[in-house]
């Protein structure tokens, strides 16, 4: 039976912590930065914990 393969498209978007928690990015953070004030886009570029099923899913994806 061949090797498990990690998904690319998730292992650019997703780390994982040293703790085994997944990180990403918050989206809209990049592009129309003059419409949104201040406080938001200083949030949206933060990054934040991915939690509940997903991260179960996600882990399994990069970690493979």
């Amino acid at each position: 039976m061949p090797k498990m393969k990690s998904h690319r498209g998730a292992k650019k978007r997703f780390k994982a912590t040293a703790s085994g928690k997944i990180k990403r990015e918050r989206m809209n953070g990049s592009h129309n930065l003059e419409k949104k004030n201040r406080k938001r886009s200083r949030r949206l570029h933060q990054s934040t914990l991915l939690e509940g099923s997903k991260a179960k899913q996600i882990k399994r994806m990069i970690l493979a």
